[in-house]
């Protein structure tokens, strides 16, 4: 199935219609007899998409929408609320509640089809978003800060200059968001200058196709790919409207609409991408926390080994080598004894910089456990590979790590293991991991605070 849909009408006739048509699509169909089924269903089976008659007998469509709206395990929930033709009390009505949108009655199949498609798309975005933002959070990292009362940007294109001055003077008072006028052609210079906004609300013109040009262009790059997207259509370009939700538009306005409309619907996009952007803030920020160590902030063991493979395969391909080497501090549990642990902490801290310090920036540098780090150098020859590692060794040992408490200088040496990889030698990173293991090892019972070759590369 490509989404489950739940329809709550208080009319048999009326599901059976809806059924049939969106069952035909392949969207999983379950049905509500009165307001109050549709509120418990929803809750039971959290279902894609919520389409409420304006009429649920028990309650009305609206009260149905601000219910799912207010409760914290539907709130999520697309709900799209069916009202009579050409009402545009109604309208309005719905989408003060809540509405995710409004569909006037009679509803043709082509429309109610590229209608359904766009909420679905809306819905499995914020979904996926929403379970990965609680895996984070389940992980143990904590959300991040809601942006409650910062201004947005919305750009408003208009066909002319005259119909974007227009829209802007309907929404004064309504919209608290920073407003720009923009014309077509100069959208995406924009964008590229960095002034690009969170709404972009685009004419059409018809026969054209300015205006589903200008929408692909903004899904295609990377600062504009979230934003939301409103076209403006005029009563005779449906056609041109409903290939503009097919290729990314989030909302359509029909020319002339009652501004309050617009206003409505500009705040429901822009609390849809003010959700998703915090989504992703989370997800972000859990995905560098679950990478990064957080005492020398270096690469994790976990990131350090999937970024290994990653260098591998490319030296692979184009045949050239790495180096991998294993660093560990030399009696560290002495620093610990002698000075305690939180100048056990500044040694670490201060080894970590001073390697991300020492390397280029396509080298790999991390926390590999305890004492322990691990050095990659990419496209580096063996006789690269032991200067480097010699220059790390006396950058670490030349002078005092940290100073202690008591005023005394604390210094510190290391050892290091280096393996080769790449060329024509095809070995396996957790082979070249040993052979480095095995080279640390050496270096440590030869004396310590040196540099030893790993059999495997010599």
């Amino acid at each position: 199935m490509t989404g489950s849909i739940l329809i709550a009408d208080n009319v048999p006739t009326n599901r059976i219609i809806l059924k049939v048509k969106l069952s035909s699509a392949f969207y999983e169909v379950t049905q509500a007899t009165s307001g109050a089924e549709a509120l418990a269903r929803a809750r039971s089976e959290r279902p894609n998409l919520v389409l409420l008659d304006i009429d649920l007998g028990d309650m009305t469509g609206y009260a149905a929408c601000a219910a799912l709206k207010a409760d914290p395990l539907t709130a999520h929930i697309a709900v799209a609320i069916i009202t009579p033709p050409r009402d545009q009390e109604a309208k309005i009505a719905a989408l003060k509640a809540g509405a995710d949108e409004v569909l006037g009655k009679p509803l043709d199949a082509p429309t109610l089809s590229a209608r359904v498609r766009a909420l679905m798309r809306a819905s499995a975005t914020s979904g996926e978003l929403r379970r990965r933002g609680e895996t984070v959070r389940a992980l143990g990292f904590a959300e991040a800060p809601a942006t409650f009362g910062r201004p947005g940007r919305i750009t408003l294109v208009g066909s002319t200059a005259e119909e974007a001055m227009g829209w802007r003077v309907g929404l004064r008072g309504m919209i608290h968001d920073e407003i720009v006028i923009e014309r077509r052609e100069k959208v995406l210079r924009a964008v590229h200058d960095g002034a690009h906004s969170d709404l972009y609300v685009i004419s059409t013109r018809p026969g054209t196709g300015e205006g589903l040009r200008l929408i692909s262009d903004l899904r295609a790059r990377e600062a504009t790919r979230h934003a939301g997207i409103i076209v403006v259509h005029g009563q005779q370009e449906r056609r041109e409207a409903l290939m503009a939700l097919d290729l990314g538009a989030n909302d359509l306005i029909t020319r002339g609409a009652d501004p309050e409309e617009m206003a409505l619907r500009l705040r429901t996009q822009m609390r849809r991408k003010r959700d998703a952007d915090l989504l992703r803030q989370i997800l972000d920020e859990g995905l560098r926390l679950v990478s990064i160590d957080s005492l020398t902030r270096l690469y994790n063991r976990r990131y350090a080994l999937a970024h290994l493979e990653k260098i591998a395969e490319e030296a692979r391909t184009g045949g050239r080598h790495f180096a991998l080497m294993l660093i560990d501090i030399d009696r560290f549990k002495s620093v610990n004894d002698t000075f305690g642990h939180a100048v056990g902490d500044a040694v670490l801290a201060e080894v970590g910089q001073r390697l991300r310090d020492s390397l280029r920036g396509m080298d790999l540098v991390a926390r590999f456990g305890g004492e322990e780090f691990l050095v990659c150098m990419p496209m580096t020859s063996l006789t690269e590979a032991r200067a480097a590692a010699e220059r790390l060794r006396v950058t670490i040992c030349d002078r005092p790590m940290t100073i202690a408490p008591d005023g005394t200088p604390v210094t510190v040496s290391v050892s290091i293991g280096l393996a080769m990889g790449g060329g024509p030698d095809r070995s396996a990173i957790p082979d070249l991991l040993a052979v480095a293991d095995q080279a640390l090892y050496s270096a440590k019972a030869e004396g310590r605070n040196q540099v030893t070759l790993g059999s495997h590369a010599a």
